[in-house]
């Protein structure tokens, strides 16, 4: 009766809609199973995000499970607010993409008094009790950081460089790929001596920041002072790019750049010059998320925490074969 008194309503959001702007909309998802997921995405901040949110909505379809998901629009709030409709409606398995690690604890303890298995994607919680979430799917950010100190170390080689001065535009503060793609960089070159970071500024994952960041950097540090930029995804280095070019600075050649994520406008720029190194982040996580929610329905203990395949596309590398998402 639960599970055809949950559907019904549904079915009648579907036909209704919400009346809260934010409320939890149910996915078109095709036959369902007995099976229903509630998914909270923190944002659609990039074309990361969005790949993302297809790659989780396209899954549940694939395996005929009711989805209901909900943007949060980079507010945790709202996304407490969907956890706790998610348990109201008493879904099989929660998903969540925690926008900051911090702030979990009290949502996520009533969901596990309702017996509801929590698995995050794309970041993690800072908690003192790891049961209150069951698994996580997704990248290994702080190999991601180190992985881009290697490129920038082995640049420095091939260009036969002195010395590098580098700024930092990380994420958005306390979330974990800003703290990890940062502590995995700064450990992979902290033995370089060439290597100094002359200042780290967040643009909280957004292309209008990154343009922000750059400009004002930009009013603090002569272009020339400035030999590479690391920058934690592509949304925006592209806006970093925009304000470089508009002030006659060509990336790729006058500052080496450095990215992560691996979208197409990215790609495209990687192949033509402009952007030197991008370490992949792949979001096509959907599948493991699904393959995990039906393991668990099984009674099958599943892996504490899941890493895709990640490459490093560079100009030290062929990339004619590379592909954006």
């Amino acid at each position: 009766m639960k599970r055809i008194g949950l559907i019904l309503l549904l079915m009648l959001l579907t036909l209704c809609g919400c009346s809260r702007e934010n409320a939890a909309q149910p996915a078109e998802t095709g036959a369902w199973s007995d099976i229903v997921v509630g998914f909270s995405q923190l944002g659609a901040e990039s074309s990361w995000r969005i790949a993302n949110t297809e790659s989780i909505r396209k899954a549940a379809e694939d395996y005929g499970y009711g989805l209901m998901m909900d943007n949060a629009n980079q507010k945790q709030d709202r996304q407490i607010d969907a956890i706790r409709s998610f348990i109201a409606y008493r879904v099989d398995v929660i998903v969540f993409s925690p926008i900051v690690e911090g702030g979990w604890d009290h949502v996520l303890k009533e969901a596990a008094k309702a017996e509801i298995p929590v698995i995050l994607v794309d970041r993690m919680i800072e908690t003192e009790d790891e049961d209150l979430y069951t698994a996580y799917v997704g990248a290994d950010f702080y190999l991601e950081g180190q992985k881009a100190g290697r490129y920038l170390k082995a640049k420095a080689d091939a260009m036969g460089a002195e010395h590098l001065n580098i700024v930092e535009i990380s994420g958005t503060i306390d979330s974990t790929p800003m703290r990890d793609r940062h502590a995995g960089f700064m450990d992979a070159i902290s033995d370089d001596p060439r290597l100094t970071v002359l200042e780290s500024v967040s643009g909280d994952f957004l292309r209008s920041k990154g343009a922000e960041c750059m400009r004002q950097l930009l009013n603090t540090y002569d272009s020339k002072d400035i030999d590479v930029i690391y920058s934690h995804n592509d949304s925006m280095t592209l806006g970093i790019m925009d304000v470089l070019e508009e002030r006659g600075i060509r990336p790729g050649e006058d500052i080496i750049m450095i990215s992560v994520d691996g979208e197409k406008a990215a790609v495209d720029a990687l192949r033509e010059g402009r952007i030197n190194c991008i370490v992949q982040c792949n979001p096509h996580l959907g599948e493991d998320v699904m393959k995990l929610v039906r393991d668990l329905k099984a009674g099958l203990s599943v892996p504490k925490i899941s890493h895709p395949f990640e490459a490093v596309f560079s100009d030290l590398d062929d990339t004619k074969e590379v592909e954006g998402f």
